[in-house]
């Protein structure tokens, strides 16, 4: 599978390179955000993505907003920046994960698998292949959100995934760390925090498609469900 590194560092970008390979990966590098939209137009079967935020001309944030008007591939943000509210900004604009810089090579090859894993089977669980809640129906296989009128919701992978575990299991509640461990698929200390930006994005999302239906309900203290009488 091919491997989009985005980064201006020219020796992060040749090790993530090195690692790749030996991993049984195809890297395609781009030093800028202009070249990464360049390259992903003309390899359309780039897997992921390992973007850079700070970058000049065009920054990582700005690639990521671009990328996501067109593909859901899973974006691995890499950014020497480390505060909460960096992170955050980075989820909500629709990446995956997110690793700061220094990193393990070998950290960023684990996070790799685990996100190319989910991307391909974001739920384990057999459920049927159309969900119809609320105003709303969820094609798993093709991994699209439409409303009843034929609107399509522009959802993240992980935000797919999100939506469609609760929708397969009405009436149930789960916690953050429930959902953070079936639809990410790893154990984390941080997973309540994630799943919430997540969410919220999400619930944005879902209200605007459908006028201002509350598709996903918080039970406070517990966790997130969707209601279906």
């Amino acid at each position: 599978m091919k491997i989009l590194v985005v980064d201006d560092d020219q020796e992060i970008a040749e090790l993530l390179e090195i690692y790749l390979k030996n991993e049984g990966y195809e890297p395609v590098i781009a030093q800028d955000g202009k070249e990464a939209l360049s390259k992903l137009n003309t390899n359309p079967d780039v897997a992921l993505m390992v973007l850079d935020i700070m970058m000049p001309n065009m920054s990582g944030l700005e690639v990521l907003k671009a990328v996501r008007k067109d593909t859901h591939i899973p974006i691995l943000m890499l950014s020497a920046k480390s505060s909460d509210m960096d992170k955050i900004q980075g989820l909500i604009s629709g990446a995956d994960d997110y690793v700061t810089k220094p990193f393990n090579p070998l950290e960023v090859m684990a996070r790799i698998r685990s996100l190319l894993r989910r991307s391909q089977n974001m739920v384990q669980e057999q459920k049927p292949d159309v969900l119809s809640v609320a105003s709303l129906v969820i094609n798993k296989d093709s991994h699209e959100v439409k409303t009843t009128s034929g609107d399509l919701v522009n959802l993240t992978a992980l935000e797919f995934g999100i939506l469609y575990l609760l929708a397969s299991h009405p009436n149930r509640v789960f916690s953050a760390d429930d959902i953070f461990e079936r639809v990410w698929q790893q154990e984390s200390v941080v997973s309540a925090k994630t799943v919430m930006v997540h969410v919220s994005h999400l619930r944005d999302k879902l209200e605007e498609a459908t006028h201002g239906d509350q598709v996903i309900q918080t039970v406070w203290g517990v966790g997130y469900k969707i209601e279906v009488s």
